[in-house]
């Protein structure tokens, strides 16, 4: 049974003529009563009665026709899906991304993705950098938001707006009300730390601060996420040096104290594995672009704002 012949079918139990039917179709009549009597001799019933006056629907056509036209019905939904698909505005996007960054500037580049797409479906996988790189690897996810300034070569990745690492103590801690501190200033205090098997690079932007104030930390505790590092100073379980952003996770129990000096940047990118055909991946790698140079702009003015001698 072939899929136009059931159009046929529709076209001429609206018009009930065959010549103004096979008119509508663009065809003759000849192929036209071909195609009908296929589909009667498929189905061993007459569909329809005919002659040279009239076209009349038997009881079997009638509900052949109800059956007929939700197949073509469903055939049209299905292009129309493909179709949607193909151009990037349907379909499903997965997005890993660390717990830290969700503190960041990624929830307004998520926001912006889904009101310029709003048919496709965006589902975020919490997972630390690592895991996120892998599954990309393997194209589990489409596109990931990690911490470092990195990605493997197969990989393709865009820059992100820095954050910079502050100083996390408990809220009553001696130093706790300090505007700002040195890092050196901690020293002798235990500290909580990022697993580096779960985020190299920021494991090790951490360590490259330390060596720079020439301190050897006491590791107190080690987390594979930002909110447990945090989490176990608010209980007293040490200092962290962290992802200033963290602040927004309005955790109780513990001050976000900036460091004295050149902020130390925290960098994050998003990456994308490019040999995948995702639904919508350029418009969700065109949102993050736009929302970092918004970030950049936003940036330059504060600063060419806060160089201005006051009035």
């Amino acid at each position: 049974m072939q899929l136009r012949f059931l159009r046929y079918f529709a076209v001429l139990c609206e018009e009930l003529h065959f010549g103004r039917a096979a008119s509508r179709l663009a065809i003759t009549q000849p192929p036209l009563s071909a195609a009908i009597k296929s589909l009667e001799d498929d189905l061993g019933v007459q569909l329809l009665v005919r002659n040279s006056k009239h076209v009349q629907l038997t009881p079997a056509g009638a509900a052949f026709l109800t059956e007929a036209n939700q197949i073509l019905d469903r055939v049209a939904q299905a292009r129309s899906v493909v179709t949607a698909v193909d151009h990037g505005v349907h379909g499903r996007l997965d997005v890993g991304i660390t717990g830290s960054l969700l503190y960041s500037d990624i929830p307004s580049i998520l926001a912006r993705f889904r009101s310029r797409v709003p048919g496709i479906d965006l589902v975020l996988h919490e997972m630390p950098s690592v895991e996120q790189l892998q599954a990309l690897m393997r194209g589990q996810l489409h596109a990931a938001f990690i911490n470092g300034s990195s990605v493997p070569s197969k990989l393709k990745g865009l820059a992100l707006r820095d954050d910079v690492f502050a100083l996390c103590v408990p809220e009553k801690h001696p130093l706790a009300e300090r505007s700002s501190l040195e890092l050196g200033e901690l020293g002798d205090e235990r500290f909580v730390m990022l697993s580096r098997a779960a985020a190299p690079a920021r494991h090790d932007d951490v360590i490259a601060s330390f060596s720079h104030a020439g301190i050897h930390p006491q590791i107190a505790h080690r987390a594979r996420s930002w909110i447990t590092v945090v989490a176990l100073v608010a209980r007293d379980g040490g200092v962290a040096l962290v992802p200033m952003s963290l602040a927004k996770a309005g955790m109780a129990g513990v001050r976000f104290i900036p460091l004295a000096g050149a902020p130390t940047p925290a960098p994050a990118m998003l990456v994308w594995n490019p040999t995948l055909l995702a639904p919508a991946l350029a418009t969700f790698v065109d949102c993050a672009g736009e929302a970092a140079e918004t970030n950049a702009a936003a940036s330059a003015g504060a600063r060419s704002a806060a160089g201005r001698p006051a009035p």
